[in-house]
This record gives structure tokens, C-alpha cells and sequence, in this order.
């Protein structure tokens, strides 16, 4: 039975920051990681890069440290970065290492059974994200058997999709990417389509995610929603592929994808599509007005030079009701993603109603020593993001750091 101060569940950015603060404290922990450092981003499609700009990437104790601060980091340069972090202050990172069971112990601290042996800790820091398991919609199984049926998250490359026309299924940042990467492979594309804001890549001479920090955007607080629901919203749709550019419903319509409205079901032979698409499009143009909102404040404050705010162009038309299947060779489920502690954690009370932990500031409520850090929504919208998850580990670390005093 190896003991430690704190066990962090995770060597993704969040556990990684956490291990950083903890390594400054001079707390007593291990990291914990059943694949590799980075597995998460070591999992995402092949081109796959980031969305928000280098200069943003600010872990604890090592922003970026590349040449290109306005760039969008690819894949591997994600997975090398996260890797240089670690060693640079010696995180006590474990890979390979599997959680087969975790108790709470009788009066203080936890038990955790492990492919690498037995822990007992004082604290435990749940480093694992909350967007854990893919999320399909009603009636994602009426689809008929030779349609390959896969998950955003298993998206490799265009080559690796069987021959066909390809049906995705929700249009937040991933389905607009996969959408936009297949189309320009060749492939016909229909996209099924949900709510998600939108915004152009670059307003005025400074990119989009330069608007969202100065404006406080990142800031806000989980109570500033307007419900709990509004959690599971899609974040802004952008890419950062070709140096950055906009991409959302009316660019991809623009380029030839056929776009529908959300999937209702299938016969085997057709797909069934709600006449929403219209509405769909007027949500993510509200949201769009309301972000400029923020845009031309910040623009006043600043004093900064005038510049044309683009009015979105009207969009009409409801999408197809059905559409055959044959000629399809694939559906790309791209609905996002829903917790998943429940599935593996024994302390069902401690999360809400939509599987995510109840908590202030990382702290569980229910069980006494339980954190959890990299979850969207933690504090404050950019809590799970390499520009915020940071801020939410130093408060974390303290935390865990003064309860070790106490103890």
C-alpha cells in the first residue's frame, strides 16, 4: 500500500496544472494516467489543432513557449507541449496505470486499487474532464446494419471512412470540422444541425479569442447562465486550421455541405430531419449579435479605431424532411459529450442531475477531500480550457494544501 498526500486521477492539462501547483507547495502527490501523458489529444483526429490561439495556451508556470504565439497548434504539438510541462518540473506522473476500484476510507481519506498496486491519499483530485462519454441523440439506433456508426472521437481521416456520402450528426465545433475536412476530400456531406454560437475568426485586427478575454467572456461564472441546461451549450464555432479561419452553418452551405435540421430517426432506408433548421441558424446569429455586444464595448473602453461589425445575411430555408440512405457510407455522431462519473465512481449523491459534481471551487460538498479540477463550468466558463484551467488549480492546490495543515 504506497501512501501519498494526494492522488490526481489524469496527466491531461488539468491534472498536469494541478501537479504544478501541488510540486510548488511541496505537497506530497502522485499522477495517476491509464494511458499517456496528453491521451485525450493523442485521440483526436489526425489534423485536429486547436480553436483558440497559442498565446492562449497559459498553464501554470510555462505559457507557451513556441515561435508561432498566433498559431493553432496541431496535434502532437499539443501532446509535446503537455510533455515538456511535466518535465520541466518533474510531475510525479505514472502512465499505463488503470483505476480498477476507489473507496472513501472510514474517517479520513481514500483507498484506490489500481493495475499498479494499492494508494492510500489523503486527498483525491479528479483530473479526468467531464465531457467522458460521447452523447448520441434519440433514435441514434434506427439506423439499418452496412452504415458504419461511429463517434466524433473515433474520427480518424477521410480515408479511413468506408466509400460514400457521410451523415454527421450535430454541428458544434467538432461536426463543423469533420464536416469541412471531408467535404474538401471529396466527399458529399449532409449535416445534421444543432444550436451553437457562432463568431467571424478575426474582428477588427485581433482575433476572436482576444475579445473574449478582454471582454470578460472566459469570466463568467456558472451562476451567470440561465439554467443548468445552458452547460451543455456548443462553445463558439471557429477553427483554427489554415492559420484560422470562420467556419460555421452559412460557410459550410456556402462551400456545397447540405444542411438539415436536428435527426429525428430512420426508417433503415431514409433519415428523418426536423424542419428547424432555420431556427437553429436564428439561435446561433442571437448569440453572434450578443457576442459584437461585448465586441463594441470593449471597443469603447479601449478607445480603439472604428471597424465594420458584419450583419448576418438572411438564411432561408427549412432543410430536407428525409433523405435516402443509399449511396451513404457512414455516420459521424458529433453531439458532444456528457459526464461520466457515475460509471465508475461510488458516490452517486455526489453529482447534480446532469452527472456533474457538486462542488465550490473544485471541492466536493458530499464527500469531504474530493476535488475535481478541468471541468467545464468548474468556476467560470474557461475552467476546462488551457487558458483558465490553471487559475482553478492554484485555487485547488491552496485548498488541499491548507487541509493537510489542519489535519
Amino acid at each position: 500500500m504506497e501512501q501519498s498526500e494526494v492522488v490526481v486521477i489524469g496527466a491531461g492539462q488539468a491534472g498536469l496544472a494541478i501537479s504544478h501547483e501541488l510540486t510548488g507547495l511541496g505537497v506530497d502527490h502522485v499522477v495517476l494516467e491509464r494511458g499517456r501523458i496528453g491521451e485525450t489529444w493523442r485521440n483526436r483526429w489526425g489534423s485536429f489543432c486547436l480553436v483558440t490561439p497559442n498565446w492562449s495556451v497559459r498553464l501554470p508556470g510555462r505559457p507557451y513557449d513556441g515561435a508561432d504565439p498566433d498559431g493553432f497548434m496541431p496535434r502532437d504539438e499539443i501532446v509535446a507541449y503537455l510533455e515538456r510541462y511535466a518535465s520541466s518540473f518533474g510531475s510525479p506522473v505514472r502512465e499505463g496505470v488503470e483505476i480498477n476500484s476507489l473507496r472513501a476510507r472510514d474517517g479520513d481519506g481514500f483507498a484506490l486499487e489500481t493495475t499498479s498496486g494499492s494508494y492510500q491519499a489523503h486527498s483525491l483530485v479528479l483530473a479526468t474532464g467531464a465531457y467522458q462519454r460521447p452523447h448520441r441523440p434519440h433514435r441514434w439506433n434506427t439506423f439499418a446494419g452496412g452504415l458504419l456508426l461511429i463517434d466524433a472521437e473515433d474520427y480518424s481521416n477521410p480515408e479511413a471512412l468506408p466509400p460514400g456520402r457521410v451523415l454527421i450528426i450535430g454541428s458544434g465545433q467538432s461536426g463543423c470540422q469533420i464536416a469541412e475536412e471531408l467535404h474538401r476530400s471529396g466527399r458529399e456531406i449532409l449535416l445534421a444541425c444543432g444550436r451553437a454560437p457562432w463568431a467571424p475568426r478575426r474582428i477588427g485586427d485581433r482575433d476572436l479569442v482576444w475579445w473574449l478575454v478582454e471582454s470578460g467572456f472566459f469570466d463568467a461564472p456558472f451562476s451567470s447562465l440561465p439554467g443548468p441546461e445552458a452547460r451543455l451549450y456548443a462553445n463558439v464555432l471557429t477553427t483554427g486550421h489554415d492559420g484560422g479561419h470562420d467556419l460555421h452553418l452559412r460557410t459550410l452551405r456556402d462551400m456545397g455541405v447540405m444542411l438539415a435540421g436536428h435527426f429525428l430517426g430512420s426508417d433503415g432506408a431514409w433519415a428523418r430531419f426536423a424542419p428547424d433548421l432555420e431556427e437553429a441558424v436564428a439561435w446561433g446569429d442571437i448569440r453572434y449579435r450578443q457576442l459584437m455586444e461585448l465586441v463594441r464595448r470593449v471597443r469603447a473602453e479601449r478607445g480603439l479605431k472604428p471597424f465594420e461589425i458584419w450583419e448576418p445575411s438572411s438564411f432561408v430555408g427549412p432543410g430536407p424532411a428525409e433523405v435516402d440512405l443509399a449511396g451513404f457510407g457512414a455516420v459521424v455522431f458529433a453531439s458532444g459529450f456528457r459526464p461520466d462519473f457515475r460509471s465508475w465512481l461510488p458516490w452517486p449523491d455526489a453529482f447534480d442531475d446532469s452527472g456533474f459534481p457538486l462542488q465550490v471551487d473544485g471541492a466536493s460538498t458530499v464527500i469531504p477531500g474530493l476535488y475535481f479540477v478541468g471541468i467545464h463550468f468548474l468556476r467560470k466558463r474557461k475552467s476546462s480550457l488551457l487558458i483558465g484551467v490553471g487559475e482553478d488549480a492554484t485555487i485547488i492546490a491552496r485548498d488541499i494544501a491548507r487541509r493537510k495543515t489542519k489535519s
